[in-house]
């Protein structure tokens, strides 16, 4: 028998005996040696010639050890991590209305648990310094907070109550250890029931445990509508009204057009062009012009309103607008980044009017393959103004069939149906080929729908429904889309061994892998894959398969929703990236300057470069695409809580009524269901799941009853009756209808387990 032979017996029968604190030792070692480097457990077994059973089982409980010492830090299910982290780290406060606070520290987004007694009152955003309490064994890991570095905030909204000697704000965010007392002369006449925005003026200390604070300003009583609109926009530090000098200094500029803005420009007064937006929208930022060029070509112009011509950095109206870096909007109102008379009158593209504007014009051929294209300051004058419903009238007149993604038939002699139908449906046609063409080559195929509300005069809701994007839709979004990217990457894609300039980009990353890895696990049971790694084109493909695999089965919501989940959230920056969702390796954000800043600074900055300018500050506008992503947020969670608000009210009548739903989220402390007839969506509380102690399985969206092994998963068709609709909460509860608990089957899943 060979050496090599006699080794690799020895190996099956145990090989190399070693004792614990021998292999201790080694890993210790093993892991000090590479700091920065997650390591497998394949890796690490590999490494170290750890081939027996016996010694990768010893190996995985000292790495547990070192774990709960604080030595290692587990990253996956089968990977850890050196922990270089201090006793003393600094991060951000999480508060929780249940008493489980916890700390993000700097760097990781894995939470850190703090009870309310170590906290020192710590709230939700806020920066703070914690120390690591001594671990016990078998309990998680504690910190306890012993510096609050940074407030988060100091103004918070709520409804106050006045009584005979105190009067203090009550929040309905969850968000303060306690409600904050306020002296009965800082009021400003606030009285009980109104909700009010209020300064905290002293935090709790070694002297005294109350937040005291002053009202800044009464919103009006509690209920009426523009008083809870102003109250959540107020809640995320959004601003509820418009400063009169920045209206004063936009009211006196006049959109006159000289002769000298001419010269400067394209003229494209003489070329078709229209609008095409929202039946109730007012600032038109962007029109389509297209005509046929001799060489049979169409020459097709993406216009955009030139708000840096009117807006100069620096002002007192670009101040603001910064400020605010996008407008929210809200159920029933916007709330506009510019003044009024700027995005609704001077940088609107009205039709009929002449109307400055920064242009990507594109020479494409039948088959909508690019032969030219040029980034262009231009003035236009619109031919017509169209609502999406309008346009799509147009389309199915001359014989489209919305959702097909096939453009209008050949007219014959006749022509097209309507004034401008050969505009509107050539558009419409080429628009498709570049929407194909896209999602050859790497766009992810979701079709995501928007809940609308109907509203009457008092701003209540009558009516509630879901609307999808329609071909109309489409053929404005393909041309942004297009408007978008080239002109990224004029900026952005520079020869080999130059460096670009500095420019705002708006990137996508990769999903992130553990939950690809959930989204696999949980699709699997459906007879349906996923790819969850290789290069971003080949799981984009893999992601269309999946959507279109799932389409026409029962659990097609569900899928896109756990996809949706996985996918991370878009922001922008300097450092480019690439788009995941898109599929594109620039993208930008040029098409609407009227209602976002980043699309105002990309003007700005195309000019300058234009001009033969050098390159911006990057540290500058890295700042501020930070704050343009943190402002984007809290307008999209401002929108959420409206959308919210009018769910709630629009249901207020309807307590005791019966439903058909499905559940929509899972949850430790309940199920989130949406009525199949409207899309409202409400909650069943744990509480009234009161038929089995249920256990939540995080990773497959489910609960899972301990004695009766009832489940409930992410899309299951459930009976619901409306049990409680709290407007100022913004709280929709449902219970289980009788009907589910009857004949002794379990009618909440159609199935029993």
């Amino acid at each position: 028998m060979g050496k090599k032979d006699h080794q690799s017996k020895k190996e099956r029968r145990g090989g190399k005996r070693m004792t614990k604190k021998q292999l201790a030792k080694i890993l210790d070692a093993f892991f000090s040696s590479q700091p920065d480097k997650t390591l497998t457990l394949k890796e690490i077994f590999h490494s170290l010639r750890l081939n027996t059973h016996p010694l990768k089982m010893l190996a995985m409980d000292i790495m547990e050890e070192m774990t709960w010492d604080d030595a290692l830090t587990r990253v996956s299910e089968n990977s850890y991590k050196l922990n270089t982290k201090g006793q003393v780290q600094e991060g951000r406060f999480v508060r929780k209305s249940n008493g489980k606070n916890s700390f993000i520290p700097d760097g990781s987004d894995k939470p850190i648990f703090v009870s309310e007694r170590n906290s020192m009152s710590a709230l939700t955003g806020d920066r703070v310094r914690v120390s690591m309490m001594a671990r016990r064994r078998n309990h998680i890991k504690e910190a306890q907070v012993i510096e609050i570095l940074q407030r988060a905030k100091d103004q918070f909204v709520g409804r106050l109550r006045v009584d005979k000697d105190i009067a203090f704000l009550v929040t309905t965010e969850n968000t303060l250890a306690q409600n904050i007392l306020i002296p009965k002369n800082k009021l400003k006449g606030g009285k009980t029931d109104d909700k009010a925005v209020v300064k905290v003026t002293a935090w709790p200390d070694s002297e005294h445990k109350n937040i005291i604070g002053e009202v800044v300003d009464v919103l009006g009583q509690t209920g009426d509508n523009d008083v809870e609109m102003n109250t959540i926009l107020a809640q995320y530090g959004l601003p509820y009204k418009y400063p009169k000098k920045v209206e004063d200094a936009a009211d006196k500029i006049t959109g006159e057009i000289t002769d000298k803005d001419v010269a400067e420009r394209e003229d494209f007064r003489d070329t078709w062009t229209c609008t095409i937006d929202p039946k109730d929208a007012k600032d038109f930022d962007d029109a389509l012009s297209i005509k046929k060029l001799d060489n049979g070509l169409y020459q097709v112009g993406v216009h955009i309103a030139d708000v840096s011509h009117y807006v100069t950095e620096g002002s007192i109206i670009d101040r603001e607008a910064e400020k605010r870096a996008t407008s929210v909007y809200l159920v029933d109102r916007t709330i506009p980044m510019l003044p009024e008379h700027l995005c609704n009158f001077v940088c609107s593209l009205r039709p009929n009017e002449d109307k400055l504007c920064y242009s990507v014009i594109f020479d494409l051929d039948d088959n909508a393959e690019i032969k030219a294209s040029r980034i262009v300051h231009t003035i236009i004058r619109s031919n017509r103004r169209y609502a999406y419903e309008e346009a799509q009238q147009v389309l199915e007149d001359n014989g489209v069939v919305d959702g097909t993604g096939e453009p209008a038939p050949n007219p014959g002699k006749d022509g097209f149906k309507d004034e401008y139908g050969w505009e509107i449906c050539t558009l419409d046609r080429l628009a498709k080929l570049l929407r194909k063409k896209r999602f050859k080559d790497g766009s992810v195929m979701f079709d995501t729908e928007e809940l609308h509300f109907d509203i009457d005069e008092k701003g209540h809701p009558i009516r509630c429904y879901f609307k999808r994007s329609k071909d109309a839709n489409k053929l404005i979004e393909e041309f942004m889309l297009l408007a978008n990217r080239t002109v990224a990457e004029s900026v952005g894609r520079v020869p080999k061994g130059k460096k670009a300039k500095v420019f705002p980009y708006r990137v996508h990353d990769n999903p992130d892998p553990e939950k690809m890895e959930t989204l696999r696990k949980f699709i699997a049971p459906f007879g349906l894959k996923v790819k969850t790694d290789g290069t971003r084109k080949a799981m984009i493909k893999s992601i269309n398969k999946l959507m279109c695999d799932v389409e026409e089965q029962k659990e097609a919501k569900v899928v896109q929703t756990v996809t949706l989940r996985a996918m991370m959230k878009a922001k922008y920056t300097t450092h480019n990236i690439g788009h995941f969702g898109l599929g594109f390796d620039y993208y930008t954000h040029f098409t609407s300057p009227i209602r976002r800043y980043p699309d105002t600074m990309v003007h700005r900055l195309l000019t300058k470069y234009q001009n033969g300018g050098r390159s911006a500050n990057e540290k500058h506008y890295e700042d501020l695409c930070e704050h343009c992503s943190d402002m984007e947020q809290l307008a999209q969670n401002a929108e959420r809580d409206s959308i919210k608000y009018k769910m709630v009210e629009f249901m207020g009548d309807k307590i005791g009524n019966e439903y058909d739903a499905h559940i929509s989220g899972i949850t430790s402390y309940g199920i989130y269901a949406e009525i199949d007839e409207n899309h409202c969506e409400g909650m069943v509380p744990m509480r009234d799941l009161d038929d089995d102690y249920y256990e939540f399985d995080e990773k497959n969206f489910l609960l899972r009853g301990r004695r009766h092994h009832h489940k409930y998963q992410l899309g299951d068709p459930i009976r619901i009756k409306v049990a409680r609709a709290n407007v100022e909460k913004r709280q929709l509860d449902f219970i289980l209808a009788d009907a589910t608990q009857k004949d002794g089957k379990d009618k909440r899943m159609g199935n029993k387990k």
